[in-house]
């Protein structure tokens, strides 16, 4: 029972942070046009990066 005196509070909190994590990143845009980045992956560079180590 005295556990619950701690976990209880404790996850209020982590709930309060994983709130305000959710809602920052909304207001800043990162759920913006998810389908553009999904694709962003697949095209190709039209300049390789030159920090690969390749020649």
């Amino acid at each position: 029972m005295e556990s619950l005196i701690v976990l209880i509070p404790l996850s209020v909190v982590l709930v309060l942070v994983a709130l305000k994590a959710f809602l920052w990143a909304a207001k800043s845009g990162q759920f913006e046009d998810l389908d553009r980045e999904a694709a962003r992956i697949l095209e190709e560079d039209d300049f390789p990066d030159s920090s690969s180590g390749r020649p």
